[in-house]
């Protein structure tokens, strides 16, 4: 196979089927992918289905904690769970811009292959497109997903009552502040690295013992933990309140987020889920949480209120309450 990606690759003809059996049956090999049809057949138990997808064209594609191929499994694979789906199968499609190098496009499969491997799924099938050179920024990735939902499950922010904890996985903005930085080249020493992560599994522990006390899940993307909040009451005769001291955020991610004129609520994380859930068992759901790999530092931030039908509003470290909107505009463009 040769070094680089060629326009032949994208043909489908002899290259294109080279690349495929040499690079992504390599890696994603499974029964259903190599019958190699125009979609992948395969029986459900029963229950209803969720069905998602997502494209990811983040710049730079290779950063600190994983790299676009590994986002576009996590972000496809938390998008079902957070559905309260159990992921399945999911499709995946390249657009490679012509002179890409094939040993870069083969560590991006292969991080493909085993996060999947992790969150339990089946990349089944796929589709390569190739384009001139300057036709794209060097690699663009489409993932779809499907999952089943088990009977009597279903979760929506219409489900929201009052004093129903806030609960987070996690710190704020740590892929964000990562890929602004690997970007932007600033001269600042930083451990700081993506969150990207795929959360099924934490999820399902929780949803195992807990699923009836959930009321919603979301995973804080683009946007940030503010903009989906606000998602969830928009319209609504309930509103949010989080406490400013309770909001986990890394101090190196709050120092740059503070030198850059940024909000940490607003910054970006692939790797964090925020629940809505029952006060009456929130401690015992954020144990679960803390005990899995991706949930140590999971925290409750706020709960459900009267106050501000529709709105999200901080208690801040002053005393003080402040409206917080959605993002307006955007911090940081081609984040995912």
């Amino acid at each position: 196979m040769k070094d680089i990606i060629t326009l032949a690759h994208g043909s489908g003809g002899k290259l294109t089927h080279n690349l495929i059996s040499e690079l992504f049956h390599k890696y994603f090999s499974n029964d259903l992918l190599l019958e190699s049809g125009d979609a992948a057949v395969f029986d459900i138990d029963k229950g209803r289905m969720a069905f998602t997808t997502d494209s990811y064209v983040i710049t730079p594609i290779f950063f600190k904690g994983g790299n676009i191929g590994k986002l576009a499994v996590c972000g496809t694979v938390n998008d079902l769970a957070v559905s309260g789906a159990k992921p399945l199968y999911l499709s995946c499609g390249f657009i490679l811009e012509e002179g890409f190098p094939v040993k870069e496009l083969e560590e991006i499969v292969k991080s493909m292959a085993e996060t999947a491997l992790e969150a339990g799924v089946a990349i089944v099938t796929g589709d390569t497109k190739v384009v001139q050179k300057g036709g794209a920024d060097r690699l663009f990735i489409n993932t779809s997903g499907v999952g089943v939902i088990a009977d009597g499950i279903s979760y929506s922010p219409s489900k929201i009552q009052e004093g129903d904890k806030i609960i987070i996985s996690g710190t704020m903005g740590d892929h964000g502040t990562a890929i602004l930085l690997e970007r932007e080249k600033f001269q600042v020493q930083s451990s700081i690295q993506s969150d990207c992560a795929p959360l099924s599994g934490m999820i399902d522990a929780v949803l195992k013992k807990f699923g009836s006390a959930v009321r919603v899940m979301r995973d804080p993307t683009r946007g940030g933990v503010a903009t989906t909040l606000n998602e969830l009451v928009k319209d609504r005769s309930i509103g949010i309140r989080i406490s400013e001291d309770e909001l986990p955020v890394k101090d190196e991610v709050k120092g740059i987020c503070e030198m850059l004129g940024l909000e940490p609520l607003y910054m970006a994380n692939e790797g964090k889920i925020l629940l809505a859930v029952d006060s009456e068992v929130c401690e015992e759901i954020l144990k679960i949480m803390k005990e899995h790999p991706y949930g140590r530092d999971a925290a409750v931030i706020g709960e459900a209120v009267k106050d501000y039908p529709g709105k999200v509003f901080m208690h801040t470290l002053t005393g003080g309450n402040r409206i917080i909107d959605m993002l307006v505009g955007d911090q940081l463009p081609r984040i995912c």
